[in-house]
């Protein structure tokens, strides 16, 4: 089961974001079963300023809801976060797609 997950940021925090999941996130991910596919920045000139797109991995969708609940309630994503947005909220909006592999995919 992939996670197609979509991040806007306010004006100027893009970069903030990517530090926290460079220094943080992908590593607390890591601890509560969720496997990192691959994170990327939109070309698009005004999206490259406030969007960040990653995927990442859960055994089903029922696991998937679980990493999540266990990753929230992580004591030091918690810290992280409020770490990260000491100086104001970093992300305006999140958009989750869960997605299953096709027979043709590259990606089982």
């Amino acid at each position: 089961m992939y996670e197609l997950r979509t991040y806007t940021t306010f004006d100027g925090k893009l970069d903030a974001l990517k530090a926290r999941f460079r220094d943080h996130t992908i590593e607390i991910f890591k601890r509560h079963g969720m496997t990192s596919i691959g994170y990327w920045v939109p070309t698009d000139p005004a999206k490259s300023q406030n969007t960040l797109i990653y995927i990442i991995a859960h055994p089903s969708i029922e696991e998937a809801k679980k990493h999540w609940a266990e990753f929230s309630s992580d004591p030091e994503w918690k810290k992280v976060s409020a770490d990260s947005e000491k100086d104001g909220k970093i992300v305006s909006h999140v958009e989750s797609v869960y997605m299953t592999p096709t027979d043709f995919s590259m990606l089982k």
